[in-house]
């Protein structure tokens, strides 16, 4: 397929050269143009100085950028220039206002709209094993699909348009209460005096085991966060689930919570380690 890719960061990049490596055609957009080139010239992708450069005779549209406002104004650009008939891939994490609103522009252009973001992080992209969960039309994914699978171990369509973004809520919000746990579990550990590895072998067997405790457990122990899915970008997610709530009722106490708990990892300068930082604001004297 022919593919426009914008936002290739430390999520976009790797995805874009699966796409690449699986035989399509990909023109890479990204707003600083040099990171652009750097990937194309890398991945044997064609560099596109602009939205409209990657949007040329494509059949996909792919996203992965940073908030809300930077999809509008790629998509506002991208709806001028694709062909009808195109569609439109957001993995960015967004409100699902945002994805409506998208999917109804795209609509208006003869376009289609799909709002899949992803879980898995970087080592996910990097990987080619992201978890997609998609909103929109069916069809629409179903274009889709083929091309995300290079870089995807599942995609689940979850229905209308903001169906996606809001089933990335719920992840978000069993992260973080998994992590606080894990947070306090570690913590709990070495203040009684246990062996933090011999305690991880005792019950990560059991019902305790999750994927947090498996990846996180050992450098959480060792205060080592500098790496994975940053704290900011935890913040801003999670700020879309308490938006999201608020809207539509749900309780949502320990997520509330722990955000605040994320805001004093920001405190002391944690803006950039990994969301298993939550143990670091319980490591003092």
């Amino acid at each position: 397929m022919k593919i426009g890719f914008a936002g290739l960061g430390v999520m976009g990049g790797p995805m874009a050269r699966h796409l690449a490596a699986a035989g399509h055609r990909v023109a890479g957009y990204n707003r600083s143009p040099d990171k652009a080139r750097a990937w194309a010239e890398a991945n044997g992708g064609v560099f596109a100085a602009t939205v409209a450069e990657a949007c040329e005779g494509a059949d996909l549209l792919i996203l992965c950028v940073g908030k809300d406002d930077d999809v509008r104004q790629v998509v506002t650009e991208a709806v001028e220039a694709l062909p009808k008939g195109a569609v439109v891939v957001d993995h960015t994490t967004t409100s699902a206002r945002i994805a409506r609103e998208m999917a109804a522009l795209c609509v208006a252009h003869d376009l289609a709209f799909v709002d899949a973001p992803v879980s898995g992080g970087q080592a996910g992209a990097e990987n080619g094993q992201l978890s997609v969960m998609a909103g929109g039309e069916a069809a629409a994914l179903d274009t889709a699909r083929p091309a995300v699978m290079a870089y995807a171990k599942a995609i689940q369509h979850m229905g209308p348009p903001g169906s996606g973004q809001l089933t990335k809520m719920v992840n978000q919000i069993a992260i973080a209460g998994v992590v606080q746990g894990l947070a306090e579990a570690v913590h709990f550990a070495q203040m009684a005096g246990l062996d933090t590895d011999a305690a991880y072998d005792a019950i990560s067997k059991g019902a305790a085991q999750s994927w947090q405790m498996d990846n996180r457990w050992k450098t959480a122990a060792a205060g080592q966060f500098e790496f994975g899915f940053a704290v900011d970008w935890m913040r801003k997610d999670l700020g879309l689930v308490l938006d999201e709530a608020r809207d539509n009722g749900a309780r949502l106490a320990l997520t509330a919570l722990v955000d605040q708990f994320y805001a004093e990892v920001q405190a002391l300068g944690g803006n950039r380690w990994d969301t298993s930082s939550l143990a670091a604001r319980l490591q003092g004297p």
